[in-house]
Formats: C-alpha cells, structure tokens, sequence
C-alpha cells in the first residue's frame, strides 16, 4: 500500500489525527477540513497564536511546545515541513509504529476526491492568483473548497470548505511538497532560484516543476503556464500534457488586450482564441496583478467558467492581506504592508509604487532567513537600492540557526544611507520621524515585521 492510500485510509476511518505546527497557515485550515469531517483531531505548536486559539475555540486540543506525550491516543501524525525528524513527537510516533505523514502527502490525498483540484504554483504571485481564483469560482457559485497561504478578506481566513466539486490550493515547491499533490489543472506562474537551503541551483527549481506538470492527467488534464517567463517554458518543454499558456504576448492563448491604466487601477480585455472572452476592471495595481489575473482567467477557462463569472470575481478583489495590503497613515504618509520575501518580489512591488506614486518611498525590510539572504545577497542590495530611503530589520530566522554569520547589517553597508535597526522599537521610532505627506512607507518580509504596523499608523 502506498503512503497516500494508507493515509485515505486512515482518514476515511475516522482515526484519531495528530498535527504538528497546528498553528501553521495551511496546517491550520487542514485541522479544521478534518475536523470538520468528524475526525477527532489533536495538535502542537511551538508558540500560542490567533489561529491556535481559534483552533481551540472548535474543541481541537492544542499542545503549546512539542513533547512525546501530545501524541498519545493518535493513530497517526501529519506534521509541518518544519517538523524535522528530531522533533520529540516525530520521534515518539515512530518509536510507537505510528505512521507519520506530511502536510503535502494529507492535502493530496484530500483533493483526489474533487473532480477539479486546480493547484497554483510558482516562485512568485501564488497566494493573489489563488485568491484572484477562490473570487471568480465564489462567482461563478461552485462553491469550492480553498487553501491559500495567507489571509483573504473575502473568507475572512485562508481557508473555506465548500460543498462543490473544486478545490483550490496554493502549492508551494519548497522541499518538493507540491508533488504530493493531484492536480487536475496545474498552474506555474514563474520560476526563479529560491529555496537554495533545499534545490541546488535554478535548474534543480525548473526539475521539481517539470515534475509537478507531470503530475496532471495525462489525457484530461492541463498545465496552464506564463508564456513570458523563460524559465517556466524551459520547464515545461518536452512535458506530454495539454498546455495553455498565459501572458502579455500576442502568441499567448490568453492575453490581455488594450490595457487602460487609472491610477492603480487597470482594465484591460481577456482574449481567447482570437475573442473577447471577457471585459476585467482589476482594482490591485501593477503589471504583475494583470498577469495573475490572466493566469486565473485561463485556469477558469479550464474548468469551463463563464467570462462573465471571471470578470465579476477579478472586480471584486481587493487584494490578500499582506500583498501590498494599506495599514494605514502616519504624518501623512501612507503605510503598505507586503509580504515580498525575494529580490524578485522586491523588484515587483518597487515598480508598483512608482507606477502609483511620485512621492519618497521609505523601505523597511526584514529579510527572510540567513540561506536566502546569503545566496541572493547582490541582488537584494540591487533592489534595495531602488528606494529612497531604507531601514533593514534583523533576519528573521524562520526554520533555521545563523551558521553562516550573516546579519542585516551586512545588507546596509552595502546600500548607502541605510540604517539597521536591531530591533523593532528602534525601527518604528525612525520610521515615524521620518515619515512626511506625500511618503510611502512599505513594512516588507515574510516575517513579523508586520507586528509593527499597528503601533505605527495613526488611529482614527
């Protein structure tokens, strides 16, 4: 028997499951898809958090800290990828013979059975072109099921159980996990190096999704891709499946046409096979959200939604939290809070800016681990350089321990006029000083440095 099937198994059972990193953003919604199938469910996490205590607020019991004991009563364990073998409970279910899964492998196994399982991927744009999706297939009123790695408004979580025979996930390729996963229709937005703690260099990122394009059906599925990104059509090359591509290219299958720019807002056709498919109004700024928005336009031209369903659901997205998400003032100048982790994605959202605004940008950012910011260190000095002004936050360690001796600091002394701020009291202090009318403000990483937006804008 194999591992997925096994797990079906156990899950069809109702046997009591374990999660580890409960609290995580798509350990959460997965605790309460199986909860709410009537399996008993238990968890860990290493720290109390809003969503452990709305896990708790169910009736799911949630340990905080991570001992053997938590496992007890569990006829197996499904744990978060940060969940490593040493971890006190991966090593007390498998002293017991109890069976341990990953996130990735439960995911799978649970959308097998969707007759349209729809998996978003790419290095950037994953959690809006999955949110831009959920708007449209809430239109179109299939009533999906959606996991999606951050906060949309519209669900008031990042998850929703839906009783319809779709489901949409954001899938991520860091340590393969997307290929786990069943898609019907697979999406790949854009692939650049990252992860390099895990994949070895770029042509190991384009292997693992030449990979996840194969994972689709062979004679009813499909790969929708961005014609305009090199790197993913080096992925997809030679991959025996049907492929619809996407972009601002006039020999992409679904393109944009004569795109009107008001401010940070865009309208702009959606053509399909030489016809208008449908008319969008998109009220998120930048090039980057229309090319998330023609890459949920073709996947919805896959599943077969009508384009008028598509062009309702794109003008009613507002924006996921932490995608260039507006917190606030203060002293008059606007703060945005991102969530951009890559010089890619720094790139992207410094564009944005300057494409709506003339005023001082002010970047406050907080780089993602010591790997990422070590392996890409030039071109995060490039990108941060861009800014008018920039405070750098320590690194925010996520999974790991600084082997490599790096620091923020490193960063500023390469990009003048920036300041490292050791920690959070100091960074908003210079922010607020420094703010003026007319000033963006971009709080920036995948870490906590969104923790800092509440004390910094003013309150109404």
């Amino acid at each position: 028997m194999d591992r997925i099937s096994e797990l079906e198994g156990l899950i069809e059972a109702k046997k009591h499951c374990h999660l580890i990193g409960i609290g995580g953003v798509s350990m959460s919604p997965l605790a309460k898809v199986l909860h709410d199938r009537g399996i008993p469910v238990t968890g860990s996490d290493q720290s109390d958090s809003a969503a452990v205590r709305d896990l708790m607020a169910q009736g799911i019991t949630v340990h905080i800290g991570h001992a053997g004991e938590n496992v007890l009563g569990a006829a197996y364990v499904i744990r978060t990828a940060a969940a490593r073998d040493d971890n006190p409970e991966v090593e007390y279910a498998r002293d017991n013979g109890i069976p341990v899964f990953e996130r990735a492998e439960a995911w799978g196994c649970i959308m097998r059975h969707y007759k349209n399982a729809l998996c978003i991927s790419g290095t950037h744009g994953k959690t809006t072109t999955t949110s831009m999706c959920t708007h449209i297939l809430m239109a179109a009123k299939c009533d999906p099921t959606v996991m999606i790695g951050g906060t949309l408004p519209l669900l008031h979580a990042g998850y929703r159980v839906g009783r319809g025979d779709t489901i949409v996930l954001e899938s991520c390729e860091y340590y393969n996990s997307f290929l786990s996963f069943s898609p019907t229709v697979a999406v790949i937005l854009d692939i650049e190096a990252d992860h390099l703690d895990f994949f070895k260099d770029l042509e190991d990122v384009k292997k693992s999704f030449r990979a996840f394009a194969n994972l689709v059906p062979s004679y009813t599925g499909t790969v929708v891709v961005n014609l305009d990104d090199r790197n993913t059509m080096d992925a997809v090359d030679g991959v025996r499946r049907r492929i619809v591509t996407f972009g601002l290219s006039p020999d992409a299958d679904i393109r944009a046409k004569n795109i009107d720019w008001k401010g940070g807002v865009s309208e702009f056709d959606v053509v399909y096979k030489m016809k208008t498919y449908c008319h969008v109004r998109l009220n998120v700024p930048g090039l980057h959200n229309v090319k998330n928005a023609l890459a949920a336009a073709a996947a919805a031209i896959v599943l077969g939604v009508p384009g008028e369903a598509v062009a309702r659901g794109l003008e009613a997205f507002r924006g996921a939290v932490r995608r260039f998400e507006y917190k606030g003032e203060v002293n008059g100048a606007r703060v945005y809070d991102d969530y951009s982790h890559h010089p890619g994605e720094l790139k992207v959202l410094l564009d944005t800016v300057r494409q709506i605004s003339s005023g001082r940008v002010i970047l406050a950012f907080q780089p993602h681990t010591y790997s990422r910011t070590k392996a890409l260190f030039d071109d995060f000095v490039a990108q941060l350089k861009r800014a008018d002004k920039v405070y750098l936050a320590e690194i925010y360690a996520a999974r790991e321990t600084n082997t490599i001796g790096i620091s923020s600091a490193d960063l500023a002394a390469q990009v003048p006029g920036a300041v490292f701020c050791p920690t959070f009291t100091e960074l908003t202090e210079h922010l607020r000083r420094d703010a003026a009318p007319g000033d963006i403000i971009l709080t920036v990483g995948a870490g906590n440095i969104y923790t800092i937006c509440d004390e910094l804008v003013e309150k109404k």
